[in-house]
Formats: structure tokens, sequence, C-alpha cells
């Protein structure tokens, strides 16, 4: 009797566990996911999928070797995750908020005869890429990097346009942001991730890259798993929330998925840390790492998808991000909608 009663308890359990394998969803999504698995597996350069589905995974695959669990080069998805330091340092009063200056925090690092210009960029202003400062990023990246003063670097560039004017993708804001993360709050940013989102989240944030002053890269070479990202994305997609517990403010998700400007490359929405397209008549919020390091989330469909890429060829070239969000909008949605409710996609 008892060994019967045990039987029918693990039994339970194990049809219970998180995340579940696909033959234990619904027909339609098992079906129209594995069509979109099988699609995933033929992109050359594409190392791992998951799909998450009102708070469950309904697929995760690993390709070529890699490894759900190993921390990865997510390259400028970090930026996203500078983003939500931001949010929680302004919560807790690090930061007075994103109309605060940073040369407030930054001043011993500006020349005496810098341009005044550099007083009016405010943290906002980073965020959104809208410093007006010339990129350190792309061509300009190399020289960046090479230099022994990588903040002092970024405040001296000449201005291409005024703070708050157009979009300028340079990883130097973001790493403005983490100098000023460090400086205010006298703890490195490595630090402050894992206290702020490492712990909450129950995932682990290895060490990456400093610049010649000892402070973490904000932008660029940060590294974390697949399914640390998935724990990342679902606490956006609620709001701020996981397993119950506060982890951002929820007014800085609202925040941070507000367009303020467009990128000059694919036209889309940028935030704060975030881009914004519409797929098949959902907004998706997405961050992008150099060769395809990706978290979609799109409240509307209580998904998350997170993607990992080679991260040694860039995911511009041959038009591969455009395959990653096909295949998003085109495969997997799809696979997750009732049929009445399928419409063109929007790429």
């Amino acid at each position: 009797m008892l060994k019967s009663s045990l039987v029918r308890l693990a039994a339970l359990l194990i049809a219970s566990a998180w995340p579940l394998s696909l033959s234990a969803q619904s027909p339609q999504i098992s079906t129209g996911m594995e069509a979109a698995v099988e699609r995933a597996g033929e992109l050359e350069n594409l190392r791992s999928l998951i799909v998450s589905h009102q708070g469950r995974v309904v697929s995760e695959r690993a390709f070529k070797g890699a490894s759900l669990e190993r921390p990865t080069n997510i390259k400028s998805a970090s930026k996203t995750i500078i983003s939500a330091l931001v949010g929680i340092a302004i919560e807790q009063g690090v930061f007075k908020g994103v109309d605060q200056p940073v040369a407030e925090i930054l001043a011993s690092n500006i020349p005496s005869d810098a341009d005044e210009r550099v007083k009016q960029i405010t943290i906002g202003h980073l965020l959104s890429m809208r410093a007006g400062l010339e990129r350190t990023s792309g061509r300009n990246y190399g020289s960046w990097v090479s230099s022994g003063n990588w903040i002092r670097y970024v405040l001296t560039r000449d201005f291409v346009d005024e703070p708050g004017g157009r979009m300028l993708y340079s990883t130097g804001s973001t790493h403005l942001l983490s100098a000023a993360l460090t400086r205010a709050s006298k703890r490195s940013t490595l630090e402050l991730a894992r206290d702020w989102l490492g712990e909450p989240l129950e995932i682990q944030v290895p060490p990456w890259t400093r610049d010649p002053q000892g402070i973490f890269l904000g932008g660029n070479e940060m590294a974390l798993s697949p399914r640390a990202l998935l724990r990342f994305g679902e606490m956006y997609r609620q709001g701020g929330m996981i397993d119950g517990k506060r982890v951002l403010p929820e007014n800085w998700v609202k925040e941070s998925w507000e367009q303020r400007t467009s990128s000059p490359f694919t036209g889309d929405g940028y935030g704060y840390g975030w881009f914004i397209r519409e797929m098949r008549g959902h907004q998706v919020y997405y961050a992008w790492g150099f060769g395809g390091q990706m978290i979609y989330v799109a409240p509307s469909l209580n998904m998350t998808v997170v993607m990992t890429s080679d991260s040694t060829e860039p995911s511009r070239e041959d038009n591969y991000i455009g395959q990653l969000h096909a295949l998003v909008a085109d495969a997997i949605i799809p696979a997750l909608l009732p049929k009445q409710e399928e419409a063109t996609g929007s790429l």
C-alpha cells in the first residue's frame, strides 16, 4: 500500500515538474513548437533557444555542443542588464533620477577644457543612447578600449549632436553608467549585479572585463547563461517580479519600454536598454548583443524567448538578426497563438 502510494506521488511530481517537455503541452503548441525548433536548428550560428509561455518553459534546446547552464558572452545585451541596475539605483537613492547630470558623479574625469555640453548629459540620455557624443562603438571601439582612461576618452569625444538628440549607439555611454554606479554606490558594478540581480534571480554573475581604472565594462563582455537570461527576461515580463518577490520597480519596467528614440540601423524603437518592434500585432521588447545574443519579451503574449549565438560572428551580416526576428514572428509566436489570432508577420 505504502509502495503504491509513493509511486503515485512520484508520478504526480514528475508530471508537474518545471520546465515542461514538449509532449506535456497542448497538441497545437507542441506541433508548432517542434517546427520552430527544427527551423532554429537550421541556423548555423544559433547556440541555444528557450521559449517560455505563461511562466512555463515550452521548449529549450542547446545546439552544437552549447549549454543552457554555462555562462556565455552576451555582448551588448549586457546594456539591458546595466539599465536594470540603474533602475534599482534610482529606487534606492543611489541616483537622483534619470534627469540627474552624470557630470555630478563623474566630475573628476572631466577635463577643465571639455565642451560645456558634457554637463548637460543626463543618466536618461546615456540609457537611451542620446548623449550627443561621437560613438565609441563600431569602427571607434578599438581605439577607445586601447586608451588609458575609458571614462575620460568618452567624455572628451566631439559632439555630433546635442544631448537628448538622435540615437548614437555607443558602448561608451553605458560604460559611463557603470562608472557612475560604482562612484555613487562605492561598490563595483559586479557587486551590485550580484546583490541586486544575481541573488534575487538566483543566477550566477561571473566577473567580466574591467577598464584600466578597475571599472567593470558597462555594455559589453558580460557572461550569463541562457537560463539566467530567461530569469531576467521573465522578471521584466512580470513587471519586475520573480517568484513573488519584487526585484525591479514596476515603473522602471514601464519607463524602460517607453520609446525614447529609434535605431538608425533598423528603424526599431529604443527605450532604456531595450529595442522595440511589433510582431504579429504584439509589442515585443528585445535585448540585442553582437552575434545574436537575444532576449525577447512580449507581455501581451506572456512570452519570453532567449537565444544565444556564436559571439564571434556579426548578427547583421547576411541578415542573421532578421532571421532571428523571423523565427520569433513567423514560427514561435504562431505556435503560441490560437489559430484565429494568427496574423501577418511584421517583417
